[in-house]
């Protein structure tokens, strides 16, 4: 583990988390998974931790195993076509993880989440950080919309408000 990712996640605190994701940028954020919900059956759900505490942080674990946890703890893998959709932002590292449930993974693949994770990250790098979750969220409903288009049901199955850890 190294000295300047642990200073990072210790100096990160919850007003840099709150700066980079105000309430009205969590508002928009939520207002695009609403709308993007509204195009297809699958669920999106966006999580922003500012930085991995005690037990995570002195494991070193991977912002990518973190957001399998947080996939499992939010129980994303639990929707009815196995359609969920975790877009997991690390601030402290700017890293992004997508984490795509079997039913839309198996249509999409590893590269193509890579690929937007390194467009928000981009953004990220130049603090648009509610336009680069915008442009993820538009990018993963293109995807859900195409193998999971909205079928009637209305049902949400999952909440649309931002999580902050």
């Amino acid at each position: 583990m190294g000295i300047r990712r642990i200073g990072k996640h210790l100096f990160t605190s919850r007003g840099k988390v709150a700066r980079a994701f105000p309430p009205s940028s969590l508002d928009a954020i939520e207002r695009a998974i609403k709308a993007s919900e509204a195009q297809h059956a699958g669920q999106i759900r966006f999580v922003v931790e500012g930085a991995l505490d005690n037990a995570p942080l002195f494991r070193d674990q991977p912002a990518r195993e973190r957001a399998l946890d947080i996939f499992s703890q939010l129980r994303i893998w639990d929707t009815e076509h196995n359609n969920g959709v975790l877009i997991y932002v690390l601030l402290a590292d700017r890293d992004v993880e997508i984490i795509a449930d079997r039913g839309i993974h198996v249509r999409v693949g590893d590269g193509t989440w890579e690929n937007i994770c390194r467009e928000m990250e981009s953004a990220f790098r130049e603090g648009r950080f509610e336009a680069g979750v915008l442009r993820g969220i538009d990018l993963i409903t293109a995807h859900l919309a195409t193998h999971f288009p909205k079928d009637g049901s209305g049902t949400n199955e999952l909440p649309d408000a931002p999580v902050v850890v």
